[in-house]
């Protein structure tokens, strides 16, 4: 069984985020990249899969402008065994992503696709949903465990619900999306990141796989969030009260 899994170049989860001066988004210029969290969680898991002779092989793939090789090679450091790129300098909402994703999988034709629940830039949530839409593949989504049954074709998946735990079972094909909580990834050593440079990387471009790559959201305005205000000592109980009272108007 093939793994496809997506991947996504963000902005760095530790690097202090700055708005364009034009307000139009935010500064991604000499800002430091790197792979999504939740996308470096989906690809351990699909290397954890093949390691345990469940898979033959893992795809790695990424869509968005030439720096995406880096975070291509990357996740082929990390294990995966060859790389897609879909290159496009267009910004990709998670509808065209979902069609790409698409595309590719009726050219690869794999067994399982496992994505990150989310991107840390846009929060949207959706990538996942929408390709198992229009696949008509079933889905499991915010995976905290998952095991396969490649004899019986099927999918178990444990899912974090408001409630606790729901635990799905899905025929394969399918599609997961991962959580925080499925697996701790691991570090490319310094050997595999020497073997990552060999490693194929196949490029595409949205024409030829048919896609048309529109925006489907407009962004008006990113602006910074408000800053917060600065707390205040209190001397006594009294004057917590009057403040919740009349200032904050809680009570």
């Amino acid at each position: 069984m093939k793994i496809m899994v997506a991947i996504k170049r963000v902005v760095d989860y530790a690097v202090k985020i700055r708005v364009k001066s034009d307000k139009s988004g935010v500064e991604t210029q000499n800002v430091k990249m790197s792979m999504n969290p939740f996308c470096e969680i989906a690809l351990e898991e699909a290397l954890r899969i093949k390691q345990s002779g469940l898979a033959s092989e893992v795809v790695a793939v990424s869509m968005g402008p030439t720096q995406c090789v880096d975070t291509l090679r990357t996740g082929l450091a990390m294990g995966a065994d060859r790389g897609i790129h879909v290159e496009s300098t267009a910004a990709l909402f998670p509808l065209t992503v979902a069609k790409l994703l698409k595309a590719l999988v009726e050219v690869e034709k794999p067994g399982l696709i496992i994505l990150g629940k989310q991107a840390i830039d846009d929060d949207c949530n959706q990538t996942g949903q929408m390709v198992a839409g229009l696949l008509g593949w079933p889905q499991g989504t915010f995976a905290s465990k998952v095991l396969l049954d490649t004899e019986k074709q099927v999918a178990t998946v444990e899912r974090e619900v408001d409630g606790g735990l729901e635990t799905l079972c899905l025929d394969l094909p399918a599609v997961i999306t991962t959580d925080l909580r499925l697996n701790q990834p691991r570090y490319a050593t310094l050997p595999n990141i020497m073997k990552a440079k060999s490693k194929v990387i196949k490029k595409y471009t949205p024409q030829e796989l048919n896609v048309e790559v529109k925006s489907d959201i407009e962004v008006v305005e990113v602006t910074e969030p408000p800053k917060r205000k600065a707390g205040v000592l209190i001397s006594s109980i009294d004057e917590l009260i009057d403040k919740l009272r009349n200032e904050a108007h809680v009570i």
